[in-house]
């Protein structure tokens, strides 16, 4: 299957503004890319680009005074497949766990373990270790919080998200994370871009999107407590302890957000005989 990605985003900016943005496909889908998705800027302006501690593609700028777009265009590869489920994933010993999972059990800006501890243990102590655990926690975060784009929030934590009752995927993403983490299973927060495809229509307005991948018999796992279903041509961007790691854009000076534009739809197939869509 062949899947049109992109983003554009408007920005108005009363002065030059350094900014960073991490808009690009991560490297373990760059072998998927028909089309590569390079982040273009108009007015043009020089980007650095530069892997951070966690891997993602982060680009550096400073975008000039007035009006500024960013965007990224691309096709990708995908297998159409839904994600992966593995019922019998058996949870690790903390202290066989590898070093570079260890990070992921620790709290972090978002995901405020240290409050949500003892209410996790009440919770989901009984509950069944391993990929058991993790679905009783996905069950309980879908059902315990509403979606509300309106009620979206850059400061909202783990905690206040459940105190509150109502998030975006984002706050579904943080509130499960924390519960995992509190239960000695590594997670760890992923933000791109998830289709439409095969879903019933109308379809609501394109966006990012936001899950977790949990550590489970020796491998990560995707688990997405805003859906709590299994979606095809989910596309992965970037990955960190929480959102702070991986804001798509980060600007170090007043601005204003004009336009925003998200894309994920299914491409026509290739012509057999001539390589372009049929």
């Amino acid at each position: 299957m062949r899947v049109s990605i992109g983003c554009r985003l408007n920005y108005s900016f009363s002065q030059p503004t350094p900014l960073i943005a991490m808009l690009n496909v991560h490297y373990s889908r760059f072998g998927d890319l028909e089309r590569a998705d390079h982040l273009v800027a108009s007015p043009s302006v020089p980007l650095e680009s530069y892997r951070d501690s966690y891997g993602n593609w982060c680009t550096r700028m400073v975008a000039p005074a007035g009006d500024f777009t960013l965007s990224t265009d691309g096709v990708i590869r995908d297998s159409g497949e839904l994600d992966p489920v593995a019922p019998g994933a058996a949870q690790h010993p903390v202290e066989e766990l590898p070093f570079d999972t260890l990070i992921f059990l620790q709290g972090s800006r978002y995901c405020d373990t240290d409050i949500l501890s003892d209410q996790a243990w009440r919770l989901f102590g009984e509950t069944l270790t391993g990929w058991a655990r993790v679905q009783a926690i996905c069950d309980f975060v879908h059902g315990a919080i509403a979606f509300d784009y309106m009620q979206a929030d850059a400061t909202r934590t783990a905690s206040q998200t459940l105190s509150g009752g109502r998030g975006v995927c984002r706050d579904f993403a943080h509130l499960a994370i924390a519960f995992c983490r509190c239960v000695n299973i590594p997670a760890r927060y992923c933000t791109g871009y998830l289709s439409d495809i095969g879903l019933p229509e109308p379809h609501p307005p394109g966006d990012f999107a936001a899950w977790m991948e949990v550590f489970l018999d020796g491998q990560w796992w995707v688990f997405d407590p805003r859906n709590n279903a299994r979606r095809t041509a989910r596309i992965l961007m970037a990955r960190g302890r929480d959102a702070a790691d991986v804001a798509l854009t980060q600007t170090f000076g007043p601005n204003t957000l004009t336009a925003f534009d998200v894309w994920t739809d299914e491409a026509p197939p290739l012509s057999p005989d001539h390589g372009t869509p049929g």
